[in-house]
């Protein structure tokens, strides 16, 4: 479970927790296809997926059109 960021806040940045989810997981696959070639990402301080695109989402790094 997450617990930082809130998921609470994120879910009113976002203005739901069904697409807070969608969002998250879609980023989380997206660092997932990248990690694995030599130019790709590197997960900051060896966090799991879910982890690093919760944090992107609440740091505004990861931009939601609406």
């Amino acid at each position: 479970m997450i617990n930082n960021p809130p998921i609470d806040e994120m879910a009113e940045m976002i203005g739901s927790k069904y697409a807070l989810c969608v969002i998250v997981a879609k980023r989380a696959r997206e660092l997932l296809a990248n990690a694995g070639n030599p130019s790709g990402f590197e997960m900051p301080d060896k966090q799991k997926p879910l982890s690093a695109a919760a944090q992107e989402v609440y740091s505004g790094k990861v931009v939601v059109a609406k």
